[in-house]
């Protein structure tokens, strides 16, 4: 028979097993509790990370830039994420190599398109790609900017047209395709952030230089894809089961093959959901009765909100406030472990929060309690999500706050 899990109990392990109730001693912890720490929009990395620990910004630059125990890379569903070291072999043969093929196979398609290679597009590609990595090697281990990268292989600089019946079209270099091909292959890694932690500028080093490691992974590697895939999904139904099967096919981005060959390598149980069924790790069936009354703020595209497609169970029905139009969603208010509210910071720093549902006075005190938390915690810098969500915008603009004052850190 299966095991019944009720919402409440899913609830209750969000909490626990996310870090939400049990701080993180260090960002490293924090995205091993998730897997990974998104990293699409830069600022994510810093306020994922507080909201598990508590730990200063410069304590998390601390952790990626000196101790390099968390590397930024290209992964599941060919998004950007912070990952710690140790993992990042298993998604770059579980994830990222697949990725990697299929941009240099769309590259290749678009330089033929275009007439570059005369007839041979994919060997100028690898002769392209192994000019940049020539010029990056030759820096002694130093990091450098695409810019850089450019005045060494001008070829970078190559313009592809696109889209030229399209208001939107035009030319355009290949440099970043280039670069974020050589990337996903394990061959380089954004190291050094050039600017605040809010920038979304790095420099390229060569995988030795940053992670003293011949590389990422990559086909080369011996690590087997299979074994991989076994891997990140036994790590995921740890942080994220019990969950419909769907949910895991989809964070990862993988075919329902490959899913269900990975579960089936895995000891798992069959679970009943409310009704849906679901898949849990057979040694890891025990459920808290309820979430306790824990409070957080997580910031746009947090790795809880982004861990399930089927989201109903912790979002109820608050989608459109805190959604855009593609699927991204934007800072949000938890208590108990589900979505209760939204926040944002206006241009004078205020953190700007409203609640969607009914919570209670206890609730709606700790919440303001977590928001005065990050505002001070925030200072003087300024978080705009890069994907604007309707409750984002209007907050910003309005500026609905309660002002009770916390302390916290480490």
């Amino acid at each position: 028979m299966n095991v019944r899990v009720s919402t409440a109990q899913r609830q209750a392990r969000l909490v626990e097993r996310h870090r939400l109730a049990r701080p993180a001693g260090t960002a490293a912890d924090a995205a091993e509790a998730m897997i990974a720490l998104h990293a699409t929009d830069p600022p994510t990395v810093h306020l994922s990370a507080w909201a598990r620990t508590g730990c200063t910004a410069g304590a998390v630059d601390d952790e990626m830039y000196v101790q390099r125990s968390l590397v930024r890379m290209l992964g599941m569903r060919r998004t950007m994420f912070v990952v710690p070291v140790e993992l990042a072999p298993v998604v770059q043969a579980a994830c990222t190599d697949e990725i990697a093929q299929r941009l240099r196979r769309q590259l290749e398609k678009d330089l033929a398109k275009g007439g570059v290679g005369d007839g041979d597009a994919g060997g100028w590609l690898r002769d392209v790609g192994a000019g940049v990595l020539r010029v990056l090697n030759a820096r002694d281990g130093a990091g450098t900017s695409a810019a850089v990268l450019c005045e060494g292989e001008p070829r970078l600089r190559t313009e592809l047209i696109y889209a030229p019946d399209k208001s939107y079209g035009g030319a355009q270099y290949i440099t970043s395709r280039v670069l974020m091909m050589l990337g996903a292959e394990g061959h380089m890694v954004r190291g050094h952030r050039r600017g605040g932690w809010t920038s979304g500028q790095f420099e390229w080093f060569s995988v030795a230089a940053w992670l003293k490691t011949p590389d990422l992974g990559g086909p080369d590697s011996g690590l087997d894809a299979a074994q991989a895939r076994v891997e990140l999904a036994r790590r995921w139904l740890r942080s994220f089961g019990p969950a419909p099967v769907s949910d895991l096919q989809w964070w990862a981005g993988w075919t329902g093959g490959q899913t269900k060959a990975a579960l089936a390598a895995l000891p798992t149980a069959p679970v009943d959901l409310d009704g849906q069924p679901g898949v849990a790790l057979a040694d890891d069936l025990e459920f808290p009765a309820a979430a306790p009354d824990i409070a957080a703020l997580l910031p746009a595209l947090d790795p809880t909100p982004m861990g399930w497609q089927a989201r109903d169970w912790f979002l109820g029905g608050h989608r459109a406030a805190l959604f855009d139009r593609t699927g991204n969603i934007g800072p949000t208010v938890w208590w108990q472990g589900r979505v209760v509210g939204g926040w944002a910071q206006r241009s004078s720093g205020e953190i700007a929060l409203r609640l969607l549902e009914d919570i209670g006075a206890d609730g709606a005190t700790a919440v303001a309690g977590q928001a005065a938390e990050l505002e001070t915690w925030l200072g003087s810098n300024r978080v705009t999500p890069r994907f604007r969500t309707p409750l984002e915008r209007e907050l910003s603009a309005l500026g609905v706050r309660s002002g009770v004052r916390t302390g916290r850190g480490c």
